[in-house]
């Protein structure tokens, strides 16, 4: 004689949102895997292309037209000489920021007086 009491467990059906949930956790795993191996076959690329001397300087080259084209680099520094009439203009010659003691800075054209002129305005 047994003193075990006969299991009564009811079988426990999945919710609709537990299966929601399950799933969309699958879908993120998914696009994870995938950007993953997206990221590795970019690195693996640009190692390839770095590995000879040309593409090096491909390399270099396509870096400082995207730095300048988001504003992190000048395309042209200031030169002896240079005079803008205004921020504008000196934007346009690629030389905006203009720093304190280089040539083409004015007092007129740094409105907030931190020795930068024609700054980039980055707004939150």
């Amino acid at each position: 004689m047994s003193f075990r009491k006969p299991n009564r467990t009811i079988a426990i059906r999945s919710s609709r949102r537990y299966s929601r949930r399950y799933a969309s956790r699958a879908s993120n795993e998914a696009l994870r895997v995938l950007s993953m191996g997206a990221a590795v076959g970019l690195l693996v690329g640009v190692a390839s292309i770095a590995a000879t001397a040309e593409g090096r300087s491909q390399i270099v080259k396509m870096a400082g037209t995207i730095a300048v084209r988001f504003g992190v680099m000048r395309a042209r520094s200031p030169q002896v000489g240079d005079y803008w009439p205004g921020c504008a203009s000196a934007r346009a010659a690629g030389t905006a920021p203009i720093y304190r003691g280089e040539p083409g800075y004015r007092r007129e054209m740094d409105g907030d007086s931190d020795g930068v002129a024609c700054e980039p305005y980055r707004g939150l």
